[in-house]
């Protein structure tokens, strides 16, 4: 079918009764408080036809001006292109060539969820804002699986060792992992903050304090500041619990007809994050220290296509399985690659020269001496509550630093497994990525001055896909370039001369 007498559509008609729907709650909402607060002054019967006119004077305005845009945006898909007209006065006029879709996503919160309704977001993976995208907002659920499976339809992949299916599933037990997750003590800082904010708001700030200090009054200051601690500590977990079930509720990874893999999560809001096999350029174990000592690993796609716009760069569009034991992210890290083991799992990493531990040690003794030394300057010049705050941090930080730094170290190495190269490196964030050697399109070699003075190098394998660079850090000179050269054979042979023998 030719592409101009490809059928128009409509985003789907019940977007009105959402908007009513959202409007209403949030006027009324905010009227409730406002009836109360104009009761006293003017009556209560006056307040409401004041609050409930206003109310449906907002849902009014916000319902006609959905329908002008429901009544001006339609879209197309043609066989060549995706189309899509919206807008009154200003008129927008987005296109994008089919063959350069790398994904569509749907999401449906809670209302879309009861009205059988989607959102659906067309990209192209592209670094270039709105313009490498498409929304369509909303359709219904059946249209917004139609054009996921027409504009994903490629040719059929190759039949392998592993077919389509379901690669993995929630397991409850996961759910473990979210309270020592770095969320955990955001939330409890969070809630602590907004706790004084919103007292502040209504005058109660000092009283919410005195309360506090009424219930503690009596304890030993060290054991009241680590009972407050405990308590925000508390609802930090309570809210990594929330925030994990509320994201990962319903998951589910599996591997579709013509090599697409399809993440499915959410408890309220449904999301399915589609990515094509042919973009895939390997995968990424992330360990953040408390998930890592309890054994487990989150696991990421490097792929070319997962670029969304600045509304959802923060989003995890490239997560394939949440936090879970790391053995089986490194199976499933093999099933996605169609791997017998995964190159994270079977590769024997080099280790990086001790030149390499004794920077780290460096650092971490500066990083715990030199605040403590500014402290206890200031200490001796201005009061002596410093000088035990210069104490304790250094009692604290040191060993802590050390320890990290040691860590840190151990975790260093690089390798090749068939057709990938493997670096790791991190402590409190350890990372282990899996790249194919024919997803590197450059070599950047870099030596700073104290590198250069301890014979190191970091290396930094450029890519089309993922974060775009992965890191070799602090590797030995001819060690790093040889693993550069052998990992991609003749992309930095030009530059490379060979050593010459001593004496």
């Amino acid at each position: 079918m030719d592409p101009a007498v490809a059928p128009w559509r409509r985003l789907d008609m019940r977007s009105l009764l959402a908007t009513t729907a959202v409007t209403g709650s949030f006027a009324l909402g905010a009227g409730v408080p406002t009836a109360v607060g104009m009761a006293d002054g003017g009556g209560l019967w006056k307040a409401l036809a004041w609050v409930l006119g206003g109310t449906a004077l907002l849902v009014l305005c916000a319902t006609g001006g959905d329908y002008v845009r429901w009544r001006r945006t339609r879209y197309r898909i043609g066989p060549e292109r995706a189309e899509l007209h919206t807008g009154l006065f200003l008129v927008k006029r987005r296109s994008l060539a089919r063959e350069r879709i790398r994904s569509v996503d749907l999401t449906a919160h809670p209302l879309h969820r009861l009205l059988g309704l989607v959102k659906v977001r067309i990209g192209t993976g592209e670094h270039s804002g709105n313009e490498s995208t498409l929304e369509l907002d909303p359709v219904s659920r059946a249209e917004g699986e139609r054009l996921r499976t027409e504009l994903l339809d490629r040719t059929p992949s190759e039949p392998g060792p592993f077919g389509e299916g379901t690669l993995a599933a929630l397991d409850l037990r996961w759910v473990l992992y979210a309270p020592v997750s770095f969320l955990a003590p955001l939330l409890a800082g969070a809630t602590t903050g907004g706790l004084l904010q919103i007292s502040d708001w209504f005058g109660a700030q000092e009283q919410v304090i005195d309360w506090v200090a009424h219930r503690l009054r009596d304890t030993p200051l060290v054991w009241a500041i680590l009972a407050l601690v405990a308590v925000a500590g508390l609802a930090g977990v309570v809210g990594a619990l929330g925030v994990w079930t509320e994201m990962w509720w319903n998951y589910r990874l599996e591997r579709e007809a013509g090599g697409t893999l399809r993440v499915r999560r959410g408890l309220l809001t449904s999301r399915s994050v589609s990515i094509e096999e042919r973009r895939l350029r390997g995968v990424e174990l992330v360990e953040p220290i408390g998930v890592r000592l309890l054994g487990a690993a989150r696991l990421d796609a490097v792929a070319t296509g997962l670029a969304h716009d600045d509304e959802d760069k923060h989003a995890d569009h490239k997560t394939l399985l949440p936090a879970a034991p790391r053995a089986l992210a490194d199976a499933v890290a093999a099933r996605v690659l169609r791997e017998p083991l995964s190159p994270t799992a079977r590769t024997v990493l080099t280790r990086h020269p001790r030149v390499a531990r004794a920077r780290r040690l460096r650092r971490a003794l500066a990083a715990a001496l030199v605040p403590a030394a500014l402290l206890a300057l200031l200490g001796l010049l201005l009061t002596d509550v410093l000088l035990y705050i210069a104490a304790g941090y250094a009692v604290v930080a040191l060993p802590v630093g050390l320890l990290l730094a040691l860590d840190a170290y151990r975790n260093l190495g690089h390798g090749i497994s068939g057709a990938y190269l493997v670096t790791r490196s991190g402590t409190v964030r350890r990372t282990t990525v899996a790249l194919q050697r024919g997803g590197v399109i450059g070599w950047t070699v870099k030596q700073s001055y104290f590198q250069r003075r301890a014979g190191v190098l970091t290396l930094t394998a450029t890519t089309a896909a993922g974060e775009g660079a992965y890191h070799v850090r602090d590797a030995g000179l001819s060690e790093g370039l040889t693993f550069a050269d052998t990992a991609v054979p003749d992309l930095l042979t030009p530059f490379l001369e060979p050593e010459r023998p001593r004496g």
